[in-house]
Parts: structure tokens; sequence; C-alpha cells
């Protein structure tokens, strides 16, 4: 049985319960991990850790499922990943990394306790209503085994619920004609992602390149000196309910009071997680 949800419903879950997912992106556990299984410190962990559901592919496949790191970037750490360690390899230190992470940021307590088990189920019947047709990196991480501990399962179904909504994320963005630096810039200037150093270095985007996206963004009526345009924020706006609509299946199917139940349980173990320092203070710009 699916239900109708109120406008914005999807885009509050996805972020109540995103950040379990991407802080495994930035705990030291990952490079412990990742090169205690032969890779090279830095951002090749990330690259392999994200891509290896698929398979050892090349560089070029890693450039266009993850959409907005430059290319050259990706192409310094794929294909060598494969070359150090496996794919399979490299999903089980991807494991321990959840785990150890997880483990030190909540407490073995909150994750043997009825809360983490509570969540994991209704996020693994959400995560039941998805579809790969048009979505790579979701069809990928669906077919991975899922875990027995709780908080792993819980893991695994935001990666599922996550990569799913990524996927449509970059359809929405192709149908507008907006690029990965192109996203990257109008998403800055918000002051509610990434700061735009941090969106430089770790998505390898020189200060030339940033300054011509800015100026191809002008010429198109989408940015200023103010920044986003009326019609730039309209332009988001639409990308960003698209990538609602098209996310949208899992949380109708979990129903209003589910969905919110599963966004409560998201926040609450999310803002424990970032109290507890899972972030460098210098990659997000504050919320205004």
């Amino acid at each position: 049985m699916t239900t109708e949800l109120a406008p914005g419903t999807a885009a509050r879950a996805h972020r109540a319960i995103d950040t379990l997912h991407a802080l495994t992106y930035f705990v030291p556990e990952g490079n412990e991990e990742y090169t205690a299984v032969g890779l090279r410190p830095g951002r090749m962990g990330y690259f392999a850790a994200r891509s290896a559901a698929m398979g050892p592919v090349p560089a070029a496949v890693v450039t266009a499922t993850f959409y907005n790191f430059h290319p050259a970037l990706v192409a310094r750490h794929i294909p060598r990943a494969w070359t150090l360690a496996s794919p399979d390899d490299v999903l089980g230190a991807r494991l321990r990394v959840v785990d150890r992470s997880w483990r030190r940021l909540l407490g073995d307590d909150v994750l043997t306790g009825p809360e983490v088990a509570e969540a994991a189920d209704l996020a693994r019947r959400a995560a039941g209503a998805l579809r790969p047709e048009g979505r790579t990196l979701y069809a990928a991480h669906a077919e991975l085994p899922e875990p027995d501990e709780p908080h792993l399962r819980l893991w695994h179904a935001i990666t599922l619920l996550r990569e799913h909504r990524g996927d449509g994320h970059i359809a929405a963005l192709l149908a507008a004609d907006v690029s990965g630096l192109d996203a990257l810039v109008t998403h800055t200037v918000t002051g509610r992602g990434f700061t735009e150093p941090a969106a430089k270095a770790t998505r390898g985007w020189s200060d030339e390149e940033w300054g011509a996206a800015v100026e191809s963004l002008r010429e198109r009526g989408l940015l200023d000196a103010d920044g986003l345009t009326p019609q730039g924020l309209a332009l988001r706006e639409k990308v960003e309910a698209t990538t609602d609509e098209l996310a949208s299946a899992p949380w109708r199917t979990l129903g209003a009071d589910g969905t919110a139940r599963l966004t409560e349980l998201g926040r609450s173990l999310s803002r424990q997680a970032v109290a507890a320092g899972a972030f460098p203070p210098d990659v997000f710009a504050p919320r205004r």
C-alpha cells in the first residue's frame, strides 16, 4: 500500500538519515582500514569503497556515476586501486569502517538498543520499494549481502536509499543542463553544504575551472554577484523537486507515520554522531 506525502517529506527523511552514511567518508577509521587492505592513504579509499560494489570498474565509470568529481582526480586513484586490493577486500574494509566509527561515535549501548533496531527495520522496509532501472550505484549496492547486526543493517539500508536518490538526482541535473561542477557551484553559494574551499579540494577542481563555471552560470542568468538569481533559485528548486519525486517511492510505501518515525530516529542518531565529532569543522558551511 502506498500513500501520498506532504511536500518536503522525502527531502527531510533523506537529510535525517544521510549523515549516518556520509560520516564514513570523513572518520579516521577509513584511512586505517583501507590502507590495511593495501590502498594508499587519502582519497583512494573513498573512490574505491563507494565504487567497489560495481566491481573493478575503470575511472570513466566512477567519474560518470559520482558525477561532480574532476576526471583527473578520479584517474589518480582508479583503476590503480584495483591493483592494490580487490573490490571484495575493500567492501569488507568499508563495513569495518562503519562498525568501528559508529561504535566510537554512538557507543555500544546505543547500537544494541531498541531504537537502532527499529530504525533498521523501518529503513529496510523503505528500501524494499526501490527499483534498479537507471540507478547504477543503487543497483550495484542492492546486490550486496545484507549484514546481520542491526546497526550495519541500518547503514546498508540507508546506503541503498542514498545511492538510489543520488542516481535520480543526477538524472534531474542532466535534464536541467547542470553539470557536476555547476551543481557544486550553485550548491556552495546557498551556504548550506560544502564550503567553496572544501568543494574544490575534495572534488579536484582548480580555481580557474571554478571561475569559468561561475562565469558560465552568470551568462546563463543563474548567478550574479549576490549569489543565485531568481532564475537560478527556480532551477535549483526544480532539480530538488524532481529529485524528491524520483525518490518518493520508499517513503510513500513506508507511509507518513513510518517515515516520520524513521526521520525522528535518524535525526537523533545523526545529532549524536555530529556532536561526537563525526565531521571536520571546516568542511561544511553552517546552516543559515
